[in-house]
């Protein structure tokens, strides 16, 4: 009995220590995000990485500036809410030694109006407020360009200005707004082009109430960045194999029903 005893307190004992050892070993990162679809996400993602020895903390960003200095300044360990276009716009402009490790979701940017039930009903000299910074601003009119409201000048890529219109029939004025207060413009114009981490945050339905709504295809998906240093960290793959799950496949499909799609 008492050797039976000595046996079983060694495995009590060793359990103990083992688990201890895990919670030693599990490493804690945080993640900087914008409110909506990308907190969500990453809170399905946050169990997951957990089982796998990472504590995801979230931070939430109300911009898109502010993340990416967060990252370079080592406040955050990585983020997700940008794409490949706004990340190389960033790194040019500013010197970040950010880079990007994996594919998250798209969120299919779209034309919005509370004043007007489909893009045909725009007046002549119409008011359409677009993001202000150069890569959504780009991605709006590259939006409209696709849909035959106006041309763009050959060679723009990815990031054409209002100064890169080279027709525009309908003679639309064009408002540039930041990206977080565009739902609120839409009083005052007569359309709005909105990313859908905003639409959803204002209550709108980026499948069904979008006027004009951009394809799911392009250079626009969006994705996980960390500072150049850490790449090849050990938490890093840890972070990507658990975002790319087909749980969080699964939730992302069932949650945002077609106005977030995953990209992996």
């Amino acid at each position: 009995m008492e050797t039976k005893m000595s046996f079983r307190s060694i495995v009590v004992l060793a359990s103990v220590l083992a688990g201890w050892s895990a919670a030693v070993a599990a490493e804690t990162i945080k993640i900087g995000v914008t409110p909506g679809p990308h907190a969500q996400i990453l809170e399905a993602v946050k169990p997951i990485a957990a089982k796998n020895g990472l504590d995801i903390q979230l931070v939430e960003f109300s911009d898109y500036v502010v993340p990416n200095a967060a990252l370079d300044a080592g406040d955050i360990q990585a983020n997700s809410f940008q794409n490949q276009p706004y990340l190389d716009n960033q790194k040019a402009d500013r010197g970040y030694k950010i880079e990007p490790i994996a594919l998250t979701v798209n969120f299919p940017i779209g034309v919005y109006s509370k004043k007007h039930k489909s893009w045909a009903d725009i007046p002549e000299g119409g008011k359409i407020s677009i993001p202000n910074d150069p890569t959504n601003g780009g991605r709006a009119l590259l939006l409209l360009r696709d849909k035959g409201a106006i041309k763009l000048k050959d060679g723009v890529g990815f990031k054409p200005t209002t100064l890169d219109i080279a027709e525009n029939p309908r003679k639309l004025k064009f408002v540039e707004v930041d990206a977080a207060q565009a739902p609120r413009a839409l009083d005052d114009v007569d359309a709005a082009v909105i990313n859908t981490n905003y639409a959803t945050q204002a209550g709108l339905d980026p499948v069904k109430d979008p006027i004009l709504r951009e394809d799911p295809k392009g250079p626009y998906v969006n994705l996980i960045a960390v500072r150049a240093a850490d790449k090849d960290k050990p938490w890093v793959k840890v972070l990507v194999d658990s975002y790319h799950t087909p749980e969080v496949k699964a939730f992302v499909l069932t949650k945002f029903k077609g106005a977030v799609l995953p990209s992996w």
